[in-house]
């Protein structure tokens, strides 16, 4: 739906999909529902669409549930999640490399698309 420009029920079905996050909140799910994200923001920031606010509120509710879900689950290919830095999340080059700390980073982009 997302692919296709229907992005309030495609997030909706996307953020429904991954409940319970305990249990389908992994590298691979992450992976393609950032993308819908991702396009998502790409959308609203080109002022291509107009989201309501309960949808925005919905998104925000996401990520921080993923901050709390996806402390240990890393984003990157060869990197064991007991590798993970508590401290600071972040690779040599200060990219981060867990789902809590791409969640973070979505959700201020999402916060300032919203003003």
């Amino acid at each position: 739906y997302c692919a296709k420009g229907n992005f309030e029920f495609g997030i909706s079905r996307v953020i429904k999909s991954l409940e319970p996050y305990e249990k389908k909140l992994g590298p691979d799910t992450w992976f393609y529902s950032k993308r819908c994200f991702l396009a998502l923001a790409e959308h609203l920031a080109k002022h291509m669409l107009i989201l309501k606010d309960a949808v925005f509120d919905d998104i925000l509710a996401f990520f921080d549930a993923a901050q709390i879900y996806g402390k240990q689950i890393s984003t990157q290919v060869n990197v064991s999640a007991e590798s993970v830095d508590p401290k600071n999340n972040k690779t040599e080059n200060d990219q981060p490399k867990t789902v809590a700390a791409e969640a973070r980073l979505l959700k201020r982009i999402f916060l300032k698309l919203r003003e």
